[in-house]
Parts: structure tokens; C-alpha cells; sequence
């Protein structure tokens, strides 16, 4: 399954997006959206999961969601720090216990397993800003494993 992972859009979706997750069975997007119509773009690639992120307001998104695809769970929140947990995020996720933790907010791309959990951070894929690279990911999951694949728009 190749699943589509953005985050901090801003308000914002680059024209390259559509091209980079054709093919993807779901997107998952870690908040900081902007405005509900950038959901509804990506909409038209595949079905998305999304969560608010600290400057989004107004729009009908949870905090922390939890999807199952195929046979993962995945748990998406706005920020998470892997080494300073917020105790309502700790608690999720060892209630929940995912298989992948998708989450956004520093604007720089992140991976790295802590325990049997991967920590994915797409990196930011709004307008330019604070001089960082813009990115978004491609996670590839097998029977196996978790594969993470980044692109820089």
C-alpha cells in the first residue's frame, strides 16, 4: 500500500502534489491544513485523514485521529515531541498502539522508530517559508515493513 503523507499546507497545495501522490490509496495529513478546501483537493487523489493543527480554526478536523489501513494503525496529531510526549498523546498512543505516529508542525522532515512505532514527519508543504525545504512523503507499506519515501516540492 503507498500512502500519501503531507502536513502544514498552510492554506496552501503545491501543483505538484497531484502528480507526486498518483497511485496513493489514502493520504494522511498532519495539520495546519488552512481551509477545508485543501482537503477536498487532495480528496480528489485519494480518501484523506486529517487532524487540526495549531493555526487551523474553524474547520470540522479532530485534534488526534486513528486510521486503520490495511492491516496498520496509524495515529496523526499536530505536535509531538518523541522525546517530551504530552500526556494526552503518550496516553493515545499506548491505548491505540499504532504502527506509525504522522505529525507535522516543525516544517522539517523527520523519521525515526522508537520502540515498534514510526515517527513520520513529512516535512511542510505550503508556500515557501523560514528559508526550509519543502517536502512531503510517500509511506510504503508491505507486509514487512514501513518504507519512507520523501520528495521535495
Amino acid at each position: 500500500m503507498r500512502i500519501g503523507v503531507i502536513s502544514d499546507t498552510h492554506n496552501y497545495l503545491d501543483p505538484k502534489v497531484a502528480q507526486l501522490f498518483g497511485g496513493v490509496e489514502h493520504i494522511l495529513h498532519g495539520g495546519d491544513i488552512g481551509n477545508a478546501s485543501i482537503i477536498r483537493e487532495l480528496e480528489r487523489i485519494a480518501p484523506v485523514t486529517a487532524v487540526l493543527g495549531n493555526c487551523d480554526s474553524g474547520i470540522p478536523y479532530p485534534e488526534t485521529e486513528v486510521v486503520t489501513l490495511g492491516q496498520r494503525k496509524y495515529l496523526l496529531h499536530h505536535i509531538v515531541d518523541i522525546h517530551t510526549l504530552q500526556e494526552t498523546v503518550r496516553k493515545r498512543i499506548d491505548q491505540e498502539k499504532p504502527e506509525a505516529v504522522i505529525f507535522g508542525h516543525t516544517h522539517k522532515p523527520f523519521q525515526q522508530v522508537v520502540g515498534k512505532t514510526l515517527y513520520l514527519n513529512p516535512g511542510y508543504a505550503g508556500k515557501q517559508r523560514f528559508n526550509l525545504e519543502r517536502s512531503v512523503a510517500i509511506l510504503h507499506s508491505t507486509k514487512a515493513a514501513l518504507r519512507v519515501e520523501y520528495f521535495k516540492l
